[in-house]
This record gives structure tokens, C-alpha cells and sequence, in this order.
């Protein structure tokens, strides 16, 4: 279903985990969202999904059957994330893609060296100062 994923990338994460990719991906169908370059109706999608999550509406109540009640909620977000990123335009999908790897690449050892940093002192300004 994922253009940019290879088999061995959805079993065993290469960059740092399930949780880590959760978020990739929730960070990339926001920027797509976001980008006027996607048709209005696709970025109906996604957010129709959480619509459904949100909803007391559900297909299979999970006070009558509580494991599938679940799993219907994550069903649906799953089906309605990879159908909007297969239905994206590809050369969109890529850049954004490309752009959220560069900036999840940086890392606290990028942080600048103390002698980048300026020291200063905060203080508060009362409306009675500033007259």
C-alpha cells in the first residue's frame, strides 16, 4: 500500500522504531494535507477517519465486542492514512517525505557548541515601566 516502504522496512524499522514511523507518518499526511497541491477531496480522507474515531457512531461497539470494537477504529484509520498516501500525487509524497527525513536526521548532537550561544538576562516589564 505504501509507495516509499520495501517489505523489510514495514517488519524491521531501519531509523528507530514503530513509535518513530507513527509519527513520521502522521507528520507526512499533515504536510500533505496542508499542501495546495493535493485535491480537496483526498484531504477528506484522513480526516473523515478521525472523524469516525471520534464518533459515537461505531460499526462494532466495543462494549459489546471489545477487541474488534477496537480494532474497527484502527482499521479504519489504517485503510484511510494508506489510501490518501496511495492516492497522492507520488512526486508530492516524495518530497515531503524527503523534507521529514532531513529534519528527523537532526539530532541533539546538531545543537550549537557553547560558543554559539549568547548569554542574556530575562527580566520582567510591568505596564507602570514601560510609561
Amino acid at each position: 500500500m505504501f509507495k516509499n516502504l520495501d517489505k523489510k522496512s514495514i517488519v524491521q524499522s531501519r531509523n528507530g522504531g514503530l513509535v518513530k514511523d507513527v509519527i513520521m507518518y502522521a507528520r507526512l499526511i499533515w504536510s500533505l494535507v496542508l499542501d495546495k497541491r493535493v485535491n480537496f477531496f483526498l484531504k477528506l480522507l484522513p480526516v473523515a477517519a478521525l472523524v469516525y474515531l471520534v464518533s459515537p457512531i461505531d460499526l462494532f461497539p466495543g462494549m459489546v465486542i471489545p477487541i474488534i470494537g477496537a480494532l474497527d477504529d484502527a482499521a479504519v484509520i489504517w485503510i484511510g492514512s494508506a489510501l490518501f498516501l496511495d492516492l497522492c500525487p507520488e512526486t508530492v509524497v516524495d518530497e515531503h517525505m524527503r523534507a521529514l527525513r532531513k529534519d528527523s536526521a537532526r539530532s541533539w548532537q546538531d545543537a550549537p557548541d557553547d560558543a554559539d550561544i549568547v548569554d542574556g538576562e530575562a527580566r520582567d516589564v510591568t505596564s507602570e515601566q514601560t510609561k
